[in-house]
């Protein structure tokens, strides 16, 4: 039976992230994304700590952990008040697919930089007609010589304006059956060809989105990432890495929100006394409690069966826990707001500019409907609905 108790090591990681964090918090997170600015300074930071390489095998020049260290590197930031979305997508999804498929040579060549914090990739899934069907995806790659050919659209891609590169997850038809399959390619941002463009949304966040348009973008042969032929089992290897990374992004915002309501609701007085005394402001935030640790546990579980190579297993939990951290993230957000009463619609708490954030975290990566299918069709052997 897969062990998921965290270790003394890990647990001293969490703590030492989350102290740096808390150097920066909400205030520099808001403030940077109000001024157009990134968390530069905070990635800085926590990669000359070796945060962010911290799941990089060591040869690459990383810290030799598993998914779960990095799971609890994205959580404690998190909870410090700085949710980093490109640290879900760069070192998780990108470095993970990187460093289980590629040849030793992209390896190399792309780990490295990641590890030491100054390299950001991007990762391409999403298109404006497949939604969550990635058997759907049009964008394709065709030979042209020892060159690739890349043509399609993607939308809703974070951080392409920070990434020197952006993964592609493309098709290429299969010479033996005509059939298209999934292959992945490593895409300069400023190729010629490749165009993005903001999508302006309510998010408050320093990393935005875009829309990307490939027009026969011209790639050499190298910028494949693995085998043609295994295209299906690459891009499963970084989505279970995505989904842990989401949740735990999620309950790190969730132990963010409670802590400040918590805090609130201490000092807070009414009628001579806190307001956290009355069972109308306690049990919401007891329950709450309760519904982050569950999430975290189901992430531990997820990142462990992960780091154990059970990719089957791994793939059940993180798709549970990303449902159940996304809900009690949303949830937890609501409860602070409605904590402070008035002031949790007050720009200086520091709340109400997390409302649109956190409700990504019941859409993004894939979407609690689609997380509820899963756990449907593969916990409960239910008829497939799709």
């Amino acid at each position: 039976m897969t062990n998921f108790v965290e270790s003394d090591e890990r647990r001293e990681l969490r703590q030492a992230v989350y102290q740096l964090g808390s150097r920066y918090g909400e205030s520099y997170f808001y403030d940077a994304a109000a001024r157009g600015a990134k968390t530069t300074e905070l990635w800085a930071d926590a990669a000359k700590a070796g945060y962010l390489g911290v799941s990089i095998p060591e040869e690459y020049g990383g810290g030799g952990g598993d998914i779960g260290d990095l799971a609890a590197v994205v959580e404690e930031l998190a909870t410090a008040g700085c949710p980093l979305l490109l640290l879900v997508v760069s070192p998780a999804i990108v470095g993970t697919i990187i460093a289980k498929s590629g040849t030793d040579e992209q390896r190399q060549r792309w780990l490295p930089g990641l590890a030491r914090g100054e390299a950001r990739y991007a990762f391409g899934i999403t298109e404006p007609d497949a939604g969550s069907n990635s058997h759907q995806i049009v964008t394709r790659a065709r030979r042209d010589g020892d060159d690739w050919l890349l043509t399609g659209r993607k939308t809703y891609i974070s951080g392409i304006d920070e990434a020197s590169h952006v993964l592609v997850v493309a098709r290429l038809e299969d010479a033996r059956t005509g059939k298209l399959k999934p292959a992945l390619f490593m895409v300069p941002t400023d190729a010629p060809g490749f165009v993005h463009q903001p999508i302006e949304t309510g998010l408050v966040s320093p990393e935005k989105q875009f829309s990307l348009f490939f027009d026969d973008v011209r790639l050499p042969s190298d910028a494949l990432v693995g085998r043609e032929d295994a295209g299906l089992d690459q891009l499963f290897a970084g989505l279970n890495p995505e989904r842990i990374m989401a949740a735990s992004q999620a309950t790190g915002t969730a132990r963010w929100a409670l802590r400040k309501a918590v805090d609130y609701a201490k000092q807070r007085e009414v009628w001579g006394a806190p307001i956290g005394t009355h069972q109308a402001i306690a049990h919401p935030l007891a329950q709450i409690h309760v519904e982050v640790e569950a999430a975290r546990l189901l992430t531990q579980k997820a990142a462990a069966l992960d780091a154990a190579g059970d990719l089957l297993a791994a793939g059940e939990a993180a798709n549970m826990a990303k449902y159940a951290a996304g809900e009690v993230a949303c949830k937890a957000v609501d409860q602070a707001i409605q904590t402070h009463g008035g002031n949790g619609l007050a720009v200086e708490y520091g709340l109400v500019q997390a409302l649109a954030n956190v409700r990504l975290s019941r859409i993004a990566p894939v979407s609690r409907e689609m997380a509820l299918n899963f756990i449907a069709q593969f916990s409960l052997k239910l008829p497939r609905s799709y």
